[in-house]
């Protein structure tokens, strides 16, 4: 046995002690290692595949798998051997290599010899012998600035690394003032600065940064780091991905956490469980916008539902989502590679996996009321549509019944009927419906439309002719009110003085006159509009509405319509479109019934045969219950409009109304079970609410009995992941602190603490970070962000004048930089690009803050997939012009030219952002019509506030850069300006490295 072999073969399976041949090398070597990483998941003494257990692999053996001493004969070589691509096992899975399948055949073609007694066992998980699991120690004592740069000078000189000197005071705050507020500084403001660092250069400091911190554009700036590791979005994602109109108060939940410095551990709590933690509810239900901020399939969850396995793969992934966003946020660690077995490198078990699971076994993605409504009223405004809801069904299914019973004794009459209704819709050239109100949810909304001849004129009669609709065997009499009159007058607007009604039927029921028109005589009166008011509407299904299918006017002589293409308005409509529009209702196209004399005559028997049949059937019982209900749900909906509509964010909800088969759980939590390998139609045991034991006594197992509170459950898990003994989340924030103010991490992979992620560069200060923030009162991010950057590595140039020779051998040592001998040069963020580019051209809003998000982009097709055209949208909008924290933020159609600009991709966490240089992006800058747009806002500021060329110039490069042109660029520039103007010189800058790099 090679040494070097034992600790994995431990893993892997048990063995007695005792020496060993070498054909029990090759099983225990080449063989188990297989068996026991793709079979032994679905052959095992629990779950025995095909009645075969791998725990005991004499059985592969004894059972007719292996024929001894030939592979070719062995059944199981059969199959594990793949076919175009695809062999019978692993079932499910990607096939064996070809050097796995070729030690196998090797090993049965050799004799298939084990060692006696061998058992083949899973891999156990890792052990946690690992950097980021360790305990952090004690803080250390004094000024965290004069640790931080003691320790990274030391190792400066340990690695004979010389540092660069300090940046000049107009580098510094234009460096200060990106990396805390995202947005360029004012000449103003460096030319203050500049004057107080001559006389004191270390209060100037202090002075410029204090105000930068406190500032709101603070949270503006590092919200928007929260926000990229967050996934925030305002749509769902998908195929669909439909808006979400209520995310944004989490957004505006993260500036404000940034802004009034709340401690870290709460800020982390009530993302996880803060409707049930936060002393503030309003505030505890926004933050928990954090666990429902990544993508939603809407068809999965609403078209299909949990009955089905694709609706309830959707529910998996939805709550896998959720995991995988708090344990990479907070905790640096990818729980989500424990779905299907045992996380390979960290240690995790795929139990923890779904224990995690359990904890969100409860709740969904919604829209949520978090003010604006008492609880109580809340509480009321449920029990009324659950009322609603349960009457509406109670009538419906009546309805069903009595229809049914009707339709049973009508069978010998209603195919001639249809027949007949058939024959009499065939007509030429095909009607436009007419005109059809909004719908409305009582029957007694009065609607009106009314007729402007445009002049007053004689007139003899009128008639109204009902809709003929053979949609969905509508048939005739559509929408016709029950109860109405017509007024006319001669005067250009009707009044109630004016109006001379000349039919009421407002007292009593009218009956439908269906293919009938109705004859009104006005006798030869002078009129010019004609008006047909309803009082009592036509029920359509379940809601009510007025409809008309011609409207016309007759002259006295020759009956000429003189209603033929007047104006017609109308209380309300629904939009035109091909069958309805208030412009129909005097087109004279309308049904004529088609059918001669004795057909008519059959057709209006069989009508009065089948209403005698309806009426039978109608009892006082049947039409009594109908009514009541019918009355209960006016009034639920009166009480309905009374209750306050609140305040929404979308954020996670256990209840909600029902939307298609996307059904609320009312605290109820579904059984979440252990996954063989991940497939949810292979169950295993129930799991209960838990987490990994990453650290030393931390707690794995929530709760003990099956019918916990969801509540109860996620707040266990909020203080899991902030305990002061859990070292993952001191040293991931710590981390990202880090990051955020240097520009680089610590350890350079940010959402993963594991062991397939980088080791720290300075495990000793990140260490110091995480005590330090875990140990201060107020976990302040303020107070190490204020520290941070008046470190002396901090205020390092990025490159210096007459230090060329040490820049060129520091590069031989440290061509990263990890030891910030200098500081990292970076491009401006999307965000800080467009943002200045507004500031420069005067035209950002800054104190247009938090609220709904702007939309630079008009949806198309917004009611079934919407598509967000940013071409559609104008860029002079001042409703755009506020920070690009604020706009909408779209998953499947991102905004062109900050996606160009590496903006985050908002469907899965971003720790760290690409920072690339391609044409593309010199493209964008210069041809979006934004920038044309600011462009020209830019130069007309110039003309405004320069007398000259070359004060435009000047203010041009200050203004955009935080300095004056240099003595290369100044020429060109003013030749530029002086060949082409203001705005292309605008262009040039705003496109310019000067302004695209800081230092």
């Amino acid at each position: 046995m090679r040494p070097i072999l034992m600790p994995l073969l431990a893993c892997l399976f048990a063995i007695p002690a005792g020496p060993l041949v070498a054909a029990d090398e090759a099983f225990l070597d080449l063989v188990a290692p297989v068996l026991a990483r793709r079979c032994l998941s679905c052959h095992n003494d629990q779950k025995t595949g095909g009645g075969l257990s791998m725990v005991d692999p004499q059985r592969l053996i004894d059972d007719g798998y292996i024929e001894v001493a030939d592979a070719g004969s062995s059944h199981i070589v059969e199959l594990i051997s793949p076919s175009n691509g695809r062999a019978e096992m692993p079932k499910d899975s990607d096939p064996l290599s070809a050097e796995e399948i070729s030690a196998i055949r090797s090993w049965i073609d050799a004799g298939a010899v084990l060692p006696a007694n061998v058992q083949i066992q899973a891999p156990k998980i890792a052990d946690r012998q690992w950097w980021s699991l360790e305990p952090i120690g004690s803080d250390a004592e004094g000024e965290l600035r004069t640790i931080v740069d003691e320790r990274l000078d030391a190792k400066l000189a340990q690695q004979k690394l010389t540092p660069l000197p300090p940046a000049d005071p107009v580098t510094l705050i234009r460096r200060v003032t990106y990396d805390l507020s995202g947005l360029p500084p004012t000449p103003q403001q460096v030319d203050a600065f500049v004057a107080q660092s001559r006389d004191d250069p270390a209060k100037a400091w202090r002075d410029l940064v204090d105000r930068l911190l406190a500032a709101p554009e603070f949270g503006e700036k590092w919200g928007q780091h929260w926000l990229d590791i967050a996934r925030y979005a305002e749509t769902h994602g998908y195929d669909k991905d439909q808006p979400r109109n209520n995310a944004w108060p989490y957004r505006d939940y993260v500036i404000n956490s940034f802004n009034s410095d709340k401690p870290f551990g709460q800020f982390a709590r009530e993302q996880i469980a803060g409707d049930v933690l936060a002393d503030d509810t309003s505030e505890g239900i926004v933050a928990t916008g954090f666990l429902s901020a990544g993508p939603w399939d809407l068809i999965a969850h609403v078209e299909v539902g949990e009955g089905k396995l694709d609706g309830r793969i959707a529910k998996h992934l939805d709550r896998d989502e959720m995991a995988a966003a708090v344990f990479n946020v907070f905790q640096s660690t990818t729980i989500q590679c424990a779905q299907c077995h045992n996380h390979k490198f960290d240690p995790i078990e795929s139990e923890d996996y779904y224990r995690v699971h359990a904890v969100f076994a409860g709740i969904d993605r919604a829209n949520r009321v978090y003010a604006g409504l008492t609880a109580e009223q809340q509480r009321h405004k449920r029990a009324l549509q659950q009322e609603r809801d349960d009457t509406t069904r109670q009538r419906d299914e009546a309805k069903k019944t009595f229809e049914q019973k009707v339709a049973k004794q009508a069978a010998a009459i209603d195919p001639q009927l249809d027949a007949l209704t058939q024959k009499a819709n065939q007509f030429t050239p095909p009607p436009q419906h007419g005109f059809h109100s909004q719908i409305a949810a009582r029957a007694d909304v009065v609607k009106w439309v009314e007729v402007d001849l445009g002049t007053a004129k004689p007139i003899d009669r009128i008639e109204l002719i009902a809709c003929f609709d053979d949609f969905n065997n509508i048939g005739a009499g559509f929408g016709f009110p029950v109860r109405f009159k017509v007024d006319v007058t001669s005067e250009a607007t009707l009044t109630d003085q004016n109006a001379t009604t000349i039919f009421d039927q407002t007292a009593d029921d009218f009956t439908n006159p269906e293919a009938t028109p109705v004859n009104i005589d006005v006798g030869g009166r002078a009129v010019r509009i004609v008006r047909v008011t309803a009082t009592k509407l036509a029920e359509r299904r379940n809601d009510f509405i007025l409809a008309l299918g011609e409207l016309r006017v007759l002259s006295p002589g020759d009956g000429t319509n003189v209603a033929v293409g007047a104006e017609v308005h109308a209380s309300d409509s629904i939009p035109p479109n091909a069958r309805w529009s208030p412009r129909f209702l005097v087109d004279q196209r309308y049904h004529r019934l088609s059918l001669d004399e004795a057909e008519a005559k059959q057709w209006k028997q069989l009508r009065e045969q089948r209403r005698a049949i309806v009426a039978a059937a109608t009892t006082p019982e049947y039409q009594r219950q109908i009514e009541q209900w019918t009355k209960r749900l006016a009034e639920i909906e009166q009480e309905l409009k009374a209750i306050p509509a609140g305040q929404f964010v979308y954020a996670v909800a256990t209840e909600f109304p029902k939307q298609g088969k996307f059904l609320p759980t009312n605290g109820s939590v579904r059984a979440i079970h252990f996954l063989n390998r991940g497939d949810l139609q292979a169950p295993g045991a129930r799991m209960l609410p838990g987490a990994p034991e990453l650290w030393p006594d931390g707690p794995s197992r929530f709760v003990d009995h099956e019918d916990y509170d969801e509540a109860e459950a996620r707040v266990a898990l909020a203080r899991y992941v902030t305990r002061r003994d859990n070292p993952l989340i001191w040293r991931s924030i710590a981390n990202r602190i880090w990051q955020w103010t240097f520009g680089k991490p610590l350890v350079g992979t940010p959402n993963d603490f594991g062991r397939m992620g980088m080791l720290p560069t300075h495990p000793e200060l990140l260490d110091l970070l995480a005590a330090r923030l875990r140990d201060d009162r107020d976990q302040s991010i303020k107070s190490i962000v204020r520290e941070l950057v008046c470190t002396n590595a901090y205020r390092r140039a990025s490159f210096a004048d007459g230090f060329e020779d040490i820049t060129r051998t520091n590069l031989t040592i440290d061509a990263s930089n990890d030891g910030l001998w200098r500081f990292n040069r970076r491009r401006l963020t999307a965000e800080e690009f467009r943002d200045s580019v507004l500031a420069v051209g005067g035209t950002l809003r800054t104190g247009d803050r938090g609220g709904p998000s702007f939309q630079d982009f008009v949806i198309e097709r917004p009611q079934h997939s919407p598509h967000y055209e940013y071409d559609l949208h104008d860029p002079n909008d001042p409703a755009s012009h506020r920070r690009t924290i604020y706009r909408f933020v779209v998953r499947s159609q991102p905004q062109p030219m900050l996606t160009t600009l590496d903006c985050a991709d908002p469907s899965i966490s971003i720790a760290r952002r690409d920072e690339s240089t391609t044409a593309l992006q010199a493209l964008a800058q210069w041809n979006n019509r934004l920038i044309e747009a600011m462009a020209k806002r830019f130069a007309d500021r110039l003309s405004a506030e320069t007398a000259t060329d070359d004060e435009a110039v000047r203010l041009a490069c200050r203004l955009a850069w935080g300095r004056d042109a240099n003595e290369i660029e100044r020429e060109p520039l003013a030749t530029l300006i002086a060949e082409h103007g203001p705005e292309t010189l605008c262009r040039v800058v705003l496109n310019a490295s000067a302004m695209m790099y800081l230092d």
